[in-house]
């Protein structure tokens, strides 16, 4: 359901959705690797070599020790962690799991590779560490109990901060110190996470839900003791209430400033609050959208991420002179960036036409895995729709030929996130096959402002709906759609969207698509991992039990009997989000009534992290809308 990390550690460069073997990924110049033509070979269609091209993220560095790096990587054909020495170039695949590794961390000094090992995906574990260099791997924080990640902050003396959630005891903060036993130092019901230690490492700041709105952090300072040192909550005071997070303390020893996020001018953007006198410095950054920040290595300047209109740029910010200059980058998104201590910029890099790459400001590719590159795809339009809150930004994308096509509204998930100019393999499949994919921004989604994000309370899926609806209209009355063969799509809260929309807009789809939906939100609820329960709990006001009305409102199986298109649900049997046990029930009531439908259980959690498997997924979904479809 969620799309935030609950570990933290790599950049997501996935689509969902016993270790230590060495396996060596070599870097390969651009210029040796196999052309691909853009249908694809003979034995392999350009769709499914989009999955099968070898993928990386944007490598971490050590902050001691910046030669020694970690990535994650698909080139086994599982998404897995990789070291990487960039002084000697030699690569080493950490992690060999077979439903696969994405949340790692390297220590300060780079001698450490922490990893979160849980079941088959259903995100409920413990952290286990490994030596950079290669050997056995061993309980990163021994004596703490499996539980869903809270985040994790590394120290330059061996202490670890380690966060974790259970159903149990809620948020516990605990800080384990070498060869120590770990101390709880945190404790509270509603949700938290670790943000960030100091560079000396006595200070930790913490994001925190106490206050009751899972959608907006407050800030608390404390000692390794626990002991507080200072608050910022800008939940208070105010019917609005206002979100903050943890960008980061400055990485300078003795720099007590923590550069965070606030929401005070109605949408994201960075300040400095220096932690000891308290005072906050507005940096006022002149740029619409959201935006967001990283300090360069020595503290002298920010690197600022600036989101708008589905598109993402870079720029560096002096804080001393409030200078402003723009780091160039390509048209299109930059998922992940960071500086690096001679000064540059590295940056991971797509656009709806062409895949991901990382680069650098030096002009080159920073990490180019072997293999075949991945055909390339058509770019999007921005569509613009009139809709009952406002504005709605749609992306579309469309075949060859001329319409009105068969269409594939894809939904995102989140709720808070959008779909943005990047590279995504699975709307590209669909074009491929003579759809065209419209992707809708609707309320709820960032990137819009916080009203536009906020927008979605109490009336939960019906708010998107209406979007999702307005953008619909045009996209037949504009001769795009083909109004018979209109497909609603999604994964996650997409899923959850879909199902919602086949049951209360039924006249309007001709077939449906959920992947890892909530489709039955009472049980769901009671079902899922505490994290989400505090988000719906925020959404709708309530428990379950408090609000009835409202679940029921917004709940699929609500409307389960007016479903007439025939629907394809794709469910993870170890799911913590969208559980197994809430899709049963949705699928029960399908079948007792003789509904066409088709259902594919696979055993791994919230999406797979396996090619193989994802492609699987693709391939009955396109096979499903093309019987129904025909």
């Amino acid at each position: 359901m969620g799309a935030a990390a609950q570990n933290g550690g790599m950049t997501e460069i996935t689509e969902s959705t016993a270790s230590g073997a060495p396996a060596a990924v070599p870097a390969a110049p651009a210029a040796e690797r196999p052309a691909v033509p853009a249908g694809g070979s003979a034995d392999m269609p350009a769709w499914e070599q989009r999955f099968r091209a070898p993928r990386v993220s944007l490598p971490d560095w050590a902050e001691d020790a910046p030669d020694r790096a970690l990535f994650v990587s698909n080139a086994t054909g599982t998404y897995e962690l990789y070291a990487w020495d960039r002084a000697t170039g030699e690569q080493r695949q950490v992690t060999d799991r077979p439903n696969g590794t994405t949340d790692g961390i390297l220590t300060p000094d780079g001698a450490w590779i922490w990893w979160f090992s849980d079941t088959d995906g259903d995100e409920f574990g413990v952290w286990m560490r490994q030596p950079f260099g290669g050997g056995p791997d061993e309980p990163a924080a021994p004596g703490l109990e499996p539980s869903y990640g809270a985040g994790a902050a590394l120290g330059r003396d061996g202490t670890a901060v380690v966060g974790r959630s259970t159903d149990e005891d809620g948020t516990t903060i605990h800080v384990v110190r070498p060869g120590g036993a770990p101390e709880e130092i945190y404790r509270h019901r509603e949700s938290a996470g670790v943000g960030d230690l100091s560079h000396d490492g006595t200070l930790l700041a913490l994001e925190h839900t106490e206050h009751g709105d899972a959608m907006h952090s407050a800030l608390r300072v404390v000692r390794l003791d626990g002991t507080t040192v200072c608050e910022l909550d800008d939940t208070k005071g105010g019917s609005e209430e206002l979100g903050l997070e943890v960008l980061g303390f400055a990485p300078v020893h003795g720099d007590t400033r923590l550069l965070i996020g606030h929401q005070r001018r109605g949408r994201w953007e960075p300040m400095l609050w220096d932690v000891a006198t308290g005072e906050e410095t507005d940096l006022a950054i002149d740029l619409p959208g959201d935006v967001s920040a990283e300090w360069y290595p020595d503290g002298s300047a920010l690197l600022v991420a600036h989101s708008f209109e589905a598109r993402s740029e870079l720029w560096r910010f002096d804080p001393a002179t409030r200078e402003l200059t723009r780091v160039e980058t390509p048209a299109g998104t930059v998922s992940g960036a960071t500086a690096r201590p001679d000064g540059t910029v590295e940056y991971l890099w797509s656009s709806a036409a062409q895949p991901p790459k990382v680069r650098s400001t030096t002009g080159r590719e920073v990490l180019d895995p072997p293999g075949m590159a991945a055909p390339g795809s058509v770019g999007v339009e921005d569509v613009w729709v009139e809709g009952p809150g406002g504005r709605i930004h749609a992306l579309l994308q469309r075949p060859e030929g001329e319409g009105p096509f068969p269409t594939v509204f894809d939904i995102h998930g989140g709720p808070t996130w959008h779909d943005s100019d990047a590279f995504a393999a699975a709307p590209a499949a669909w074009v491929d096959h003579g759809y065209a994919v419209i992707r809708v921004n609707y309320r709820g989604s960032t990137g819009y402002g916080r009203a536009w994000t906020d927008a979605l309370k109490h009336r939960v899926g019906l708010i998107e709906l209406e979007d999702i609806a307005a953008v619909r209209e045009w996209a037949v009355a504009s001769g795009v759609a083909d109004p018979a063969k209109l497909v609603l799509s999604g994964g996650s809260w997409g899923g959850y969207l879909t199902l919602l929309g086949l049951g209360t807009q039924p006249d309007s789809w001709a077939l449906g698509l959920a992947a890892v939906p909530v489709a039955d939100y009472v049980t769901a609820y009671h079902d899922e991992m505490e994290a989400l329960k505090a988000l719906d709990r925020t959404l709708l006001g309530g428990t379950p039990e408090e609000v009835p009305e409202r679940y029921e409102a917004s709940s699929p199986l609500t409307y389960v009997d007016a479903v007439s298109a025939p629907v394809y649900i794709s469910a993870g049997v170890n799911d913590p989000r969208c559980p197994i046990r809430q899709v049963e029930n949705y699928v029960d009531r399908l079948a007792a009534r003789g509904a066409v439908h088709e259902v594919y259980r696979y055993d791994a959690g919230h999406g797979s992290l396996v090619v193989e498997e994802r492609i699987k997924q693709v391939r009955l979904e396109l096979a499903f809308a093309e019987r129904h479809l025909r």
